[in-house]
């Protein structure tokens, strides 16, 4: 009885005939250099993986898994350029932050804001205060004060009123 001569190892093969694994996916995908990228990649999967046993045509599955890791390596490529941006479609202002004139007047609001708070009557301010603010449920400011809700509803349309009207007046600097 004749015993099946040994199948030589996927890394054999590789080696073996690594011109023709290039050639193999330098032809599907076009360049030379990203075809070695390719089969080296492969070189060092099957370096790092165990070996697969009973391996009948171990060219045709290097040139499958070549394929593959080709296929995989552009669809990779292909996300990750679709992620960067290039320099001409970045806005010329990079930064969010707000000119110093609009945080001048962003801060000239607040200000007329909190006067307009600080002038409403106190019943009215603490609620005003405890719902907007800290944003208490209008059920809860009217359990803590002892209140009705629709006292606390009558309070906040107060408030909200004095407060559109304040900030609709002019303020003299």
């Amino acid at each position: 009885m004749q015993a099946d001569p040994p199948k030589p190892s996927l890394l054999a093969t590789l080696i073996r005939h690594y011109d023709d694994l290039v050639d193999h996916v330098r032809r599907r995908f076009g360049e030379r250099v990203f075809a070695r990228e390719v089969v080296h990649d492969l070189c060092v999967q099957l370096l790092e993986n165990d070996e697969r046993e009973g391996v009948r045509q171990p060219l045709a599955l290097l040139r499958k898994i070549a394929h593959d890791n080709a296929i995989s390596y552009c669809r990779r490529e292909r996300r990750r350029s679709s992620l960067i941006v290039t320099l001409a479609e970045l806005p010329e202002v990079a930064c969010n932050t707000a000119s110093q004139e609009r945080q001048v007047d962003a801060a000239k609001t607040l200000d007329r804001l909190a006067a307009a708070i600080s002038h409403l009557p106190p019943r009215c301010q603490a609620v005003f205060i405890m719902h907007k603010l800290h944003e208490i449920p209008q059920a809860e400011v009217a359990e803590r004060l002892g209140i009705s809700l629709k006292t606390v509803e009558k309070h906040l349309r107060v408030g909200m009123i004095a407060c559109r009207e304040y900030l609709q007046t002019e303020v003299a600097p």
